[in-house]
Order: C-alpha cells, then sequence, then structure tokens
C-alpha cells in the first residue's frame, strides 16, 4: 500500500494507524499546494479532489476521505483493535466521533487555514473552536481515551487535530483534559515514529 499523505495535515491519523498496525506501506509526500509529489508526478492524476490522505491499495484502486480510510486500515488489522467489531453499538458510538472529528471539528478550522480569513472572522472561528472542544472534554471524562481505555482511530484524528491549535493561536491550557489527552497520546511508539518521519519529531 502507498498512503499520500503531507506532514502535519490531517493524513497524519492515517500514517499513526498504519504504524500502529505495523502493517507494510510506503509514505509518499504530497505538495498541497503545488498538487505535486516530490518525483514531480502530478497528485491529481491520482487523486482528482487534490487532498490528502489518499491510500493506494495492493491491486492499484485508491481510497480517500480520511475517515473511510481510517476504518479501512482498521478492519485490515482487527488484532491491533483500533476499531469495535462489525454490528456493534461500540462501533456506531466510534464511528459518532468519527464523523463528528471530521464535520465540527477538523472542518471548523477550514477558516484559519485561509490567509484571505479577515482578523474579526478568525476570532469568531476560535470561539465556536473552543464551544466543540468544550464538549469533547466533557465527553471524554475520565478515561484515557475517546472510547474509554482503548486507542482508536479516532484518538488518532483527534490527535492531529488538536495539534493545529499552536499555530492558530489557541491555548489547550483552556482544556486541561484535552492537554493532557494530547501529551498521553504523543507517547505512544508509532506515533512518535510517525511524527518522526514527517519531520516534525517531538
Amino acid at each position: 500500500m502507498k498512503l499520500y499523505h503531507t506532514p502535519g495535515a490531517c493524513s497524519q491519523a492515517p500514517h499513526i494507524v498504519l504504524r500502529e498496525t505495523g502493517m507494510d506501506f510506503e509514505p509518499v509526500r504530497v505538495d498541497l499546494k503545488a498538487k505535486k509529489l516530490e518525483s514531480g508526478e502530478d497528485y491529481l492524476a491520482i487523486n482528482p479532489k487534490g487532498a490528502v490522505p489518499a491510500l493506494e491499495l495492493d491491486d492499484g484502486s485508491v481510497l480517500t476521505e480520511n475517515g473511510v480510510v481510517l476504518q479501512y486500515i482498521a478492519d485490515r488489522a482487527p488484532a491491533a483493535g483500533l476499531i469495535p467489531p462489525f454490528g456493534s453499538m461500540e462501533r456506531y458510538r466510534l464511528l459518532e466521533w468519527l464523523n463528528y472529528i471530521a464535520t465540527e471539528l477538523h472542518k471548523g478550522f477550514g477558516p484559519l487555514f485561509n490567509p484571505a480569513t479577515p482578523e474579526g472572522f478568525r476570532e469568531t472561528t476560535r470561539g465556536l473552536i473552543g464551544k466543540k472542544f468544550d464538549y469533547v472534554q466533557a465527553r471524554l471524562g475520565g478515561g484515557a481515551y475517546l472510547m474509554g481505555e482503548d486507542f482508536t482511530i479516532a484518538d488518532a484524528y483527534l490527535f492531529v487535530i488538536l495539534g493545529w491549535t499552536h499555530m492558530h493561536h489557541i491555548d489547550l491550557a483552556r482544556w486541561p483534559a484535552l492537554a493532557d489527552y494530547r501529551l498521553q497520546i504523543a507517547r505512544r511508539p508509532a506515533v512518535k515514529a510517525a511524527l518522526h518521519a514527517e519531520g516534525l519529531g517531538q
């Protein structure tokens, strides 16, 4: 398999999950601005959406959309315990988290990544993100991870989103449980390996 990714982007989540599973894969960096690979190849020829991640399977087909890619990887390696079994209520609860992270948190950061966004709207956006962090912190409760004591693909995704706060002047100190949660995940060997491979080692 090949994982098309950009350091620090949401594609870091499947990068982490692939390393958690121990599956063989080839990481391929994408310049999102130029839509090019390091080889100079046109990324749009691989993924016409122009976004990361994209996962090229062994048969040459390509999967896109972060939540789908994460589920596919986890289902390919059930022994890693990164996703509950099909049909279980726990799996649907995990899918709730994946969708919330994707639609409310990930997309919520969109205006902050746009250099044309006026500062006033940036402040409004930070406020909206803060309210969503309030919700996540309250739901996190006393468990180590979103689903309790087990690290899942949703935690990998949320870890990446929380990592965007510093560059956008959102201080996680306001949410101490989320700050501790992120530090705890950062200590996982697979996370350290992914960050190091992306040139973002801590």
